[in-house]
């Protein structure tokens, strides 16, 4: 199993990217800030985002990075115990 960050860019004004936020849930991601999630999957990195990208415009951004080693964070959107164990799990 391989932990991701997932960032995007939604560079439509007013747009609404339910779909693509509903898909990120479904895969099990945790929001860590606004426009970042923590992805826990056997997946590759091209596979995670070939399948969120079908929920983007063709001028949004959108970045998957494996996370390998040492992090550090100050008041992400959920709590940093539960955080962690995303990171553990």
């Amino acid at each position: 199993m391989k932990t991701y960050l997932i960032s995007y860019d939604l560079d439509k004004p007013g747009q609404d990217y339910k779909d693509l936020i509903d898909r990120l849930r479904q895969l099990g991601a945790i929001k860590v800030l606004y426009s970042e999630w923590v992805l826990q999957t056997p997946a590759s990195a091209v596979q995670v985002r070939d399948d969120l990208d079908r929920f983007m415009d063709a001028n949004d951004r959108i970045l998957v990075v494996a996370l390998t080693g040492e992090s550090a964070w100050r008041n992400l959107m959920i709590s940093s115990e539960n955080f962690k164990s995303s990171l553990a799990a």
